[in-house]
């Protein structure tokens, strides 16, 4: 038997229900410190030293003793760096983590994100501006994103009543909301073909239908005529609703933070 098949089946011998439980909760946690560094300048050096990891094992695998000795020498000194230069970025993972437990502060925001693209439509439906909001989900809406102008700007009640102001170069068109960014806005989405559509509906109301009749997206439309907002999924629109009814519907049919 080969002595690789040895070991992996006294490891598998010796495994205990402490070890997996070891091993998720380090995955688990290695997991939300990358979410909370994510988009900052620390995320971008843990890229820098994942390629300097992958180099030094090449070199250790192909005996390149030069790249090798250079890479394991100077492993403290980089690391001393990242501690020096990026020290803010560190304190503010360490505040957070002290601050709260993790999973809660991930449904705290995600509850908190929600709440601001509640408000902002409550305050459009309320000034009588026409808007159309969609969130990505699962399905990439990147032809539907390239087809307005591009935003990238971090996710705010106050953005999205400004994009829809009108006689404002981006108010026609949807606003596109990816990872709880405001992605793009101005954007064409197609419109639905269902025969069966009330005829009462709008060009955004169509647009939300056919949006969600192609993609799992979740689309709001809202109606400058009386006010009112309704919300699409899959293909089917539920007109009128109030406020805290859209929130609830975002909390359950929403993309899920993180």
């Amino acid at each position: 038997m080969p002595r690789e098949l040895i070991s992996f089946l006294q490891l598998l011998k010796d495994f205990r229900w402490q070890d997996a439980v070891d091993i998720l909760l380090v995955s688990v946690l290695i997991y939300y410190l990358l979410l909370m560094i994510r988009d900052t300048r620390a995320m971008q050096v843990l890229k820098g030293f994942l390629v300097l990891l992958l180099f030094a094992f090449l070199g250790a695998q192909f005996q390149l003793y030069t790249i090798n000795w250079l890479l394991t020498s100077l492993w403290a000194v980089w690391l001393i760096a990242f501690t020096i230069i990026f020290q803010p970025e560190l304190r503010r993972v360490l505040v957070q983590l002290g601050r709260r437990s993790m999973f809660m502060g991930l449904l705290k925001e995600e509850a908190r994100l929600y709440k601001e693209i509640t408000e902002a439509c409550r305050v459009l439906a309320r000034r009588k501006i026409g808007a159309l909001i969609v969130l990505e989900r699962n399905v990439n809406l990147k032809s539907f994103i390239d087809t307005g102008t591009s935003i990238d700007a971090e996710l705010s009640a106050e953005l999205l009543v400004t994009l829809f102001v009108p006689k404002t170069p981006l108010h026609d068109g949807a606003v596109i909301i990816r990872e709880w960014r405001v992605v793009a806005a101005g954007c064409i989405l197609p419109l639905t073909q269902d025969p069966t559509v009330s005829k009462n509906y709008g060009t955004r109301h169509r647009a939300a239908i056919g949006l969600t009749e192609e993609t799992d997206a979740v689309a709001i439309a809202i109606s400058e005529e009386n006010r009112s907002i309704s919300l699409a999924v899959g293909g089917k629109i539920t007109p009128s609703i109030d406020s805290q009814t859209l929130e609830e519907m975002l909390t359950l049919y929403g993309p899920k933070r993180g």
